[in-house]
This record gives C-alpha cells, sequence and structure tokens, in this order.
C-alpha cells in the first residue's frame, strides 16, 4: 500500500471535522469529514457475500484484496500526503475487519458527553428553522421529543454511532483503538494532539490552535444544515447553558460509559 491510513469514527457532533481541520495542517497528513468511503465499503462487501449468486467465484483472498484496493484507488494520485485520515461513524462497527486489512492502522474515536450531542444537534435545527434537515430526513414535522426519540434509536444518526462505539470498546480488538473527548480536544487540544501523535507513532508537528479551518458550507447547505461542518478558527472550550428540556437532557446523561473506569475492561486509552 502506497499509504497509510487510519480511521477517525465514533459519534456524531463529538469533535471530527475540528479533529480532521487541526490534523490537516501537518502537510504529511489528509483528513476530511465523513466521506463516501465507508459507504461504498459496506456496499462491496454486501455484494460479494451470499445474496450475489456469483459469490460462488470470490474467495476471501479476493475478498481482502478487492476491499484494500477500495482506499488506494478512491484516494489515488489526487491525494500526495502520506498519512490518510478516513472518517466514517462506520469504522468502529468494522474493528476486526480493519485490524485484517490495515493491521498497522489506528481508530480514534470521537465521544462527547451524550446530551450535548442532542443539545448541538438540536441548535442546528432551531437555527436553520426554515430549511428541514437532512438529519431528519428533511421531514418539516415533530417536536424536540420525537428528535430525540429518531436520533438515539438503533438506526439513528446518534443510536447507531453509539452502539458501534460500544461494541468497539468492549471487543477484542481494541489495541488499535483510542477515545478522544471532545471535551479534551477542545480544553486541552495541545494535550490532545500530542496522545494521537503518540497512538499512531508519528513525530511531533507544531499545530496551530488559533487557525484551525475547514470548509464544507456546500455539503451543508446541500443537507438542508448550513454549519453542521462549522469549525471556529481559534479551538477552546465554550460554556452555555443546554436548550434541551430537563427530562431530555437527564434521558442521556448517564450514557458516557468511557468516563467510568470500571467499565474499561480491556484498558482502551481514553485521552
Amino acid at each position: 500500500m502506497e499509504h497509510q491510513f487510519h480511521f477517525v469514527s465514533g459519534l456524531p457532533r463529538s469533535g471530527s471535522t475540528l479533529l480532521a481541520g487541526l490534523l490537516r495542517q501537518n502537510p504529511r497528513f489528509h483528513a476530511g469529514m465523513s466521506g463516501p468511503v465507508g459507504g461504498l465499503f459496506n456496499t462491496l462487501q454486501g455484494e460479494m457475500s451470499g445474496r450475489n449468486e456469483y459469490s460462488v467465484f470470490i474467495t476471501d483472498a479476493q475478498r481482502r484484496r478487492l476491499l484494500q484496493g477500495l482506499f488506494e484507488d478512491y484516494y489515488g494520485e489526487e491525494f500526495t500526503a502520506e498519512v490518510l485520515f478516513d472518517t466514517n461513524r462506520i469504522w468502529c462497527s468494522k474493528l476486526r475487519l480493519l485490524k485484517e486489512l490495515f493491521p498497522t492502522a489506528k481508530v480514534i474515536a470521537c465521544v462527547r458527553h451524550m446530551p450535548w450531542i442532542i443539545d448541538s444537534i438540536e441548535r442546528l435545527v432551531r437555527k436553520n428553522a426554515f430549511q428541514p434537515s437532512s438529519i431528519f430526513n428533511y421531514q418539516p414535522g415533530g417536536t424536540v421529543y420525537s428528535r430525540a426519540e429518531g436520533l438515539a434509536n438503533g438506526d439513528g444518526m446518534v443510536g447507531f454511532a453509539y452502539n458501534a462505539l460500544k461494541e468497539a470498546y468492549y471487543s477484542e480488538d481494541t489495541a488499535n483503538l483510542m477515545l478522544l473527548q471532545y471535551e479534551t480536544l477542545t480544553s486541552d487540544p495541545a494535550k490532545a494532539v500530542k496522545a494521537i501523535y503518540d497512538f499512531i507513532g508519528e513525530p511531533a508537528f507544531a499545530h496551530d490552535f488559533d487557525n484551525v479551518s475547514y470548509d464544507a458550507n456546500e455539503f451543508d447547505l446541500r443537507a438542508g444544515t448550513p454549519g453542521l461542518h462549522t469549525v471556529r478558527n481559534k479551538i477552546e472550550a465554550r460554556a452555555r447553558r443546554t436548550i434541551l428540556p430537563p427530562d431530555v437532557f437527564c434521558r442521556f446523561e448517564n450514557d458516557a460509559f468511557w468516563r467510568e473506569p470500571q467499565l474499561n475492561l480491556r484498558g482502551v486509552r481514553v485521552v
């Protein structure tokens, strides 16, 4: 393989775009928001399964080559960076497979206190009141309660990612997994970056925490959610009051399992 691949996954609204804007300051790195590779990967896996009558002609060795080749073919010569970070919430559910395909690759899972994820999404919805969001299939109706319920169910934007994160965290393949807390990234970015570089085995780089940029305005507009991937130039923690009703906030308040050392059965690195 010509590139060194790593993966960014975890929970939505937990700093993955901010992390991408920070990492890409290093000219050796490429990182971006969630892209199409995860969906292509899933589709390719499905088409090579038994549901395809011709799968009898496909060996596991061929499956491995095709899945590995997807990454090199997608990034190709257009991406000259030596180290590529592909972002998708699906990667936490593919930890065993990624370990088989890319033994030296690391998975950085971004996490955040759950009520604030719901709060962040609700803020976007209210801010863009005239534009129904792709997050809710462009449906203009609903309440904060139905939106929170939809986000949290197993197929929802938050629920799927949360379940995939738990699967990875409690699996037997955690050696290449690190959890990066949004609260650490925003309050102490130097500590977060140092931990990432140590984790992936790369030499240190002087990042500028006051001048981070990432532009995905066109994508956000098409998704009916302007500001979805907006990144402030200066990384800093900002205190605010929640806009969620107290019962909605409390519903998710105890879901941060990664904050409980006794639940970290396999010693996953949590920063």
